[in-house]
């Protein structure tokens, strides 16, 4: 039930990658001593023996075939899951089809000379030997590991079927999870609960659930009902949103949802949830970290001219002073001060807060100019050193809108689930100020589901070129 990648899992990836390169390795290294130097196996004088350096040249070859097979059959995903037996016959698969790519790659690249056919033929015993010697040590480590972390799933189930009591079961037998339920959610209160289902694990009905998920804090739930109504269905999915919990549901309600789904099974119980964003996979965050600390810091010192002529230029334009900071929802709600030079009076929210319109009577002398050239938000990247903000993202709000639009836009409340952003895609097709926030979280969307480096760099150069709607 992991919905986030962790840096824990990406190091764990990271780990199974290096120990199947080295066992790979050492099983054609074995092979390669069995027919060359075991004196089991006559040499033919015309060819010799191969120096070493071709036959490490073919083995590294090899090897990367074989990695390239396996992250294609997503050996290297984590957490774990399920028993190691059942990965047995995938491994095996992964590494005959390794066997055959590297054949169909020696043939069309006519290598010369190609790796011995003998040593070849015993690597097929030495490489699984080794290969499943070490992914079975690998597992039982990760195992033990698992079975004394904490419990970082807590789960609700919605229904009290037999497949809720069978996927009660399956999670907390699946230690790799690291998973507990914390009790069942009638969805049919005429109904009784079934004796299967202990009273301490009767927490209440599904009319009571926001109560329920206060109460109980989940971050995960899941629905094993399928009769319930699509209006009901759309609520509880915008409710967990809302409240940044993963929603899985068994199959059949797929159709109510709009984004991708993944599927997973547990002890033959299929769960469908919504699929990962790039952003959910460690690796990408660590990228996009670094890319923002690196751009962060170039941008402060190469703009630190400019923040000191604007700082002056405020100052002796209006009365107050030259920051403006200001209470903004980041990542999962989280709320930071966002930092810009200041481009209205000092007293512009007196009565309140407000969306910038043109030609605004609040702007200082020097704040069109500033807003117009995006240069009002240069101290916003030191937001982005200390980690509170990204380079691009969705544009944080306001505490106060946040409160509103969560309950009048649907889907509102996911574009909070990552870092917010200096600039971002709404912002670079003009959906900045008093417009439309529903084409906002179109545009928001659109990017967290299909966010990579390129178009981070796609968005900063449009912003370049960006003026609309900038008052």
């Amino acid at each position: 039930m992991q919905s986030r990648e962790t840096s824990a899992h990406l190091l764990s990836s990271l780990l199974a990658v290096t120990a199947d390169a080295l066992a790979v390795f050492g099983g054609l290294a074995v092979a390669v001593w069995f027919r060359f130097e075991s004196g089991w196996f006559p040499i033919d004088p015309a060819k010799g023996v191969p120096s070493p350096t071709e036959l490490l040249r073919l083995m590294l070859l090899v090897v990367t075939v074989f990695l390239g097979v396996f992250r294609s059959l997503h050996l290297f995903k984590r957490p774990h899951q399920g028993r190691f037996e059942d990965k047995i016959p995938r491994i095996l698969r992964a590494i005959g089809i390794s066997f055959i790519l590297y054949f169909a790659m020696e043939a069309a690249l006519r290598l010369d000379p190609g790796f011995s056919r003998k040593a070849l033929g015993i690597s097929f015993a030495t490489v699984p030997f080794l290969v499943l010697l070490e992914r079975y040590i690998i597992y039982r480590i990760e195992l033990h590991q698992a079975r004394h972390a904490p419990i970082e799933n807590r789960v609700l189930v919605m229904g009290t079927d037999t497949s809720a009591v069978r996927l009660w079961h399956a999670i907390e037998s699946d230690k790799f999870l690291r998973a507990r339920i914390q009790g069942f959610l009638r969805t049919h209160p005429e109904e009784d609960w079934p004796d299967t289902i202990p009273e301490e694990m009767r927490i209440g009905e599904i009319n009571d659930v926001d109560r329920l998920i206060e109460a109980h804090t989940p971050n995960h739930v899941v629905l094993s009902d399928i009769g319930l109504d699509r209006d009901t269905l759309l609520h509880l999915v915008v409710l967990f949103e809302q409240n940044y919990i993963s929603f899985h549901l068994v199959p059949d309600l797929f159709r109510i949802l709009t984004s991708d789904l993944e599927v997973r099974h547990l002890e033959g119980i299929p769960i469908v949830g919504l699929g990962q964003w790039p952003l959910d996979q460690a690796g990408s965050r660590i990228v996009k970290r670094c890319f923002d600390i690196g751009f962060s810091v170039c941008a402060l010192l190469a703009s630190a001219p400019l923040l000191l002529m604007a700082a002056i230029a405020i100052k002796m334009t209006s009365k107050g002073p030259i920051f403006y900071k200001q209470e903004r929802c980041g990542e999962k709600g989280r709320t930071f001060e966002m930092i810009k030079l200041r481009t209205m009076v000092a007293e512009a929210e007196s009565e309140g807060p407000g969306w910038t319109t043109p030609d605004d009577p609040r702007r200082t002398p020097i704040g069109g100019f500033l807003r117009k050239w995006n240069i009002d938000e240069f101290p916003q990247f030191w937001n982005v050193l200390v980690g509170h903000m990204s380079v691009v993202g969705p544009r944080p709000e306001r505490p106060h809108y946040v409160e509103q639009f969560k309950e009048e836009i649907e889907r509102y409340m996911r574009r909070h689930v990552h870092k917010p952003g200096i600039t971002g895609w709404a912002q670079v097709h003009g959906l900045r100020g008093d417009t439309s926030i529903q084409e906002r979280i179109t545009y928001d969307l659109f990017y967290l589901e299909n966010w990579s480096l390129g178009l981070d760099l796609k968005i900063i150069l449009k912003t370049l070129a960006s003026r609309e709607n900038a008052y």
